[in-house]
């Protein structure tokens, strides 16, 4: 294949091999750009990959040889599929890749909010635990999930994936489809209202749309067990960010775990950075997706989607 392939945010793949994409035609990568490094990198590329980067009518007038998009990743959000139509541009993303990933990570979470976990390491490593006179810490039991109630926001594979795991821990477990079709026959489908009463842990694993932006507010929070957590590995904002961090500090929910956020990087003076109790949140910085094994999968499928629509 004689095309060239450009890749403007490849540092989200980190070192991830590329052998593969390599091996179709001159390949450049870049590990981030701004919006005009965007335009000028693109002008002479036969298929442009981005993970972040819009794709608009103005994008692509730079563009004049582009035949292929390719998102690095499921959403495509960045991407205007109506402009690149018209244009005869085809548009490809990869999905199912990080099912594993993604349901590993909310139940890292999980475990470690119902767990106290940091607040044990943090015993121990302190030198707390050494200067004790008895063997354990029974004042701040941890939460066994058996027998609790799992709601799923969004039931697609991954939240399929988290709930099948979540019954093998002995959960009952509810969803909500955002969508408003319930297609799994296999849990019970409820209003959001329902799932958030009902819930100890209440997962999120939907799409940002306009369906579920704001999803979950204050009001919503409000409904739910002061014992409960959130957490949050599908898409920031369908949990209101300063309307957790309300909730939090007033102890209308125990804790939440969030992997994503409405802006990323999180700005350093977002609320949810300046709980009065920090230890009732717990963070990563949009991992979710990142395994070894899952970038793996992804580059392989770009490579793949690549051949394809050439």
């Amino acid at each position: 294949m004689n095309m060239k392939i450009v890749f403007l945010d490849a540092a989200t793949m980190g070192a991830t091999p590329m052998t593969g994409i390599e091996s179709l035609g001159e390949f450049v990568c870049y590990p981030s750009c701004t919006r005009e490094e965007s335009f000028r990198r693109c002008g002479d590329c036969e298929v442009v990959i981005v993970n972040k980067v819009i794709v608009d009518d103005e994008f692509l007038d730079r563009a004049p040889l582009l035949r292929l998009v390719c998102e690095a990743g499921t959403g495509i959000n960045n991407i205007d599929v109506d402009a690149c139509a018209r244009r005869g541009i085809q548009v490809r993303n990869v999905a199912g890749y990080s099912t594993d990933s993604v349901a590993q990570t909310a139940w890292m979470h999980i475990l470690n909010l119902m767990g106290n976990a940091f607040y044990y390491d943090a015993k121990v490593r302190s030198g707390e635990y050494s200067k004790g006179k008895i063997h354990t810490d029974p004042d701040n039991p941890f939460t066994e999930i058996a027998g609790k109630t799992l709601g799923i926001v969004g039931m697609g594979a991954i939240g399929s994936r988290v709930a099948s795991i979540g019954r093998a821990f002995g959960m009952e477990v509810i969803y909500y489809s955002t969508s408003g079709t319930g297609h799994c026959t296999e849990y019970p489908c409820v209003s959001l209202d329902e799932l958030l009463s009902r819930s100890d842990v209440v997962s999120i694993h939907a799409p940002y749309n306009e369906r579920t932006a704001g999803l979950i507010g204050y009001e919503q929070m409000k409904k739910m067990k002061r014992s409960a957590v959130i957490v949050n590995t599908g898409r920031g904002g369908i949990a209101v960010e300063e309307d957790l961090a309300r909730a939090l500090d007033e102890g209308l929910i125990k804790g939440a775990a969030l992997d994503v956020f409405l802006r990323e990087p999180l700005p350093a003076d977002s609320p949810l950075m300046h709980l009065k109790d920090p230890s009732r949140i717990i963070y990563s910085p949009h991992i979710a997706w990142t395994s070894w094994e899952a970038r793996e999968r992804l580059a392989h499928e770009m490579a793949e989607n690549i051949r394809k629509g050439w």
